[in-house]
């Protein structure tokens, strides 16, 4: 069977199977995403452990979506008591689940969906904090939702030595992001040969063209195989790289850039510095205004770009869970876990935004060349970073006067 030959016989099926060491209940099974993708890309989904860091919302909306695609595995942490708010957007969540660990409780129902795929509870989050390298490697990919900036960054430093895609996320009402790590990521595109053939080369700061192919297709056209590499950093270095020159030199796209992306700048350093979420107090408020706008002008962003109305909204947001946020940015995240699992077309680089206000979700490349991360003996999870991150905890800014304070309530 090739790729979306729709018309398929049995004999083709029965020859792919031994071919790409899927089954026959395979092929019965995922028939419409191997008719999307390939019996290949499907084979390397389904020979994928996948690691999911929280189970709330977002968390739940990926486990329901890798689970039906077909990984092997689906490990979740998240120990955190099951609450009454978790069962409005928590649908494996039942009253009677109340009191109980998030992933204990939803794992029956989550397995269900898919009994192919082996689902099972990593334990809790303050374990995970001090494995090493060796944990993460027997993952394919490792994703994190909904956590603070320092866990997301020790998640993220562990996936990174263990030369492992990392994704990070979360949702604040009609805000979300997704952030991607892949370090260095390989996949395949294929197209229709122009008359100007694609030359190996560089073609940005972090993708370059490494190898290129054609072959003949029944109709007659020829189909370009185009190899490319993506390399990535960290969320520490991400979370303070500039934006792509190309669009600092352009008044235009700079003028497009949401106030969005210097809010959620913002709140990973008030995370930091105050070990929480914003309050609606006017205290709150004036810090996070404050590095707000900080970030706005380390992005070199126009000064009308961050306004009261928006900081207000955004503020307001914090912390809550939309159903809709988090089955678009969790289907959007899921998407391109399978994206890289198949290595076929171009994965998120490396910062995704998405604005359901607006409706706007554009990605921008925030990319620093990192250095090479050292993993020491662990006895914690500080230790994780060592290497990485100073240590220093960022220092809110002078606070703004008191007639600039939003009010919140």
């Amino acid at each position: 069977m090739s790729n979306g030959n729709t018309d398929a016989t049995n004999g083709d099926m029965a020859t792919e199977t031994q071919t790409n060491g899927l089954s026959a209940d395979d092929f019965a099974l995922y028939d419409r995403q191997i008719r999307l993708w390939g019996a290949k890309a499907q084979e390397q989904i389904r020979n994928a452990n996948v690691l999911l860091v929280s189970l709330r919302a977002l968390g739940t909306e990926i486990a329901k979506n890798l689970t039906l695609a077909g990984i092997r595995s689906l490990t979740i942490i998240d120990d955190e008591p099951v609450v009454e708010e978790d069962l409005g957007a928590g649908y494996f969540l039942r009253d009677t689940d109340v009191g109980k660990p998030r992933a204990e409780a939803a794992i029956p129902r989550i397995q269900d969906l898919n009994t192919r795929v082996t689902i099972a509870s990593g334990g809790s989050l303050a374990e995970l904090m001090t494995k090493d390298q060796n944990y993460y490697a027997a993952y394919s990919v490792i994703v994190a939702c909904d956590h603070d900036f320092t866990t997301l960054n020790v998640i993220n430093t562990g996936a990174r030595v263990a030369q492992k895609p990392f994704y990070a996320a979360s949702i604040h009402g009609m805000y979300g992001f997704v952030f991607a790590d892949l370090v260095s990521h390989e996949y395949v595109i294929e197209r229709e040969q122009s008359n100007m053939p694609t030359t190996i080369k560089p073609e940005s700061l972090t993708r370059s063209v490494t190898s290129t192919s054609s072959k003949k297709e029944p109709t007659g056209k020829t189909t370009e195989i185009v190899q490319k590499r993506e390399i990535y950093c960290p969320l520490l270095l991400a979370n303070s790289s500039p934006l792509p020159k190309e669009i600092l030199s352009n008044r235009r796209k700079l003028k497009a850039v949401p106030a969005l992306l210097p809010c959620i700048r913002a709140l990973f350093d008030f995370q930091r510095t105050f070990a929480r979420l914003p309050d609606h107090t006017p205290q709150d408020a004036a810090s996070f205004i404050s590095l707000a706008k900080n970030k706005a002008g380390e992005l070199q962003l126009p000064l009308d770009t961050l306004t009261g109305d928006f900081i207000k909204s955004f503020m307001q947001n914090i912390g809550a869970e939309i159903i809709t946020t988090a089955a678009f940015v969790g289907g959007r995240l899921s998407e391109d876990v399978l994206n890289v699992l198949g290595q076929r077309e171009q994965p998120i680089q490396n910062f995704a935004l998405f604005d359901f206000e607006t409706l706007v979700s554009p990605i921008y490349c925030l990319y620093s060349p990192p250095p090479e991360l050292v993993m020491p003996a662990l006895n914690g999870h500080v230790g994780l970073l060592n290497g990485l991150d100073t240590g220093a905890v960022p220092v809110v800014p002078d606070v703004v006067p008191a007639a600039e304070v939003l009010e919140l309530d």
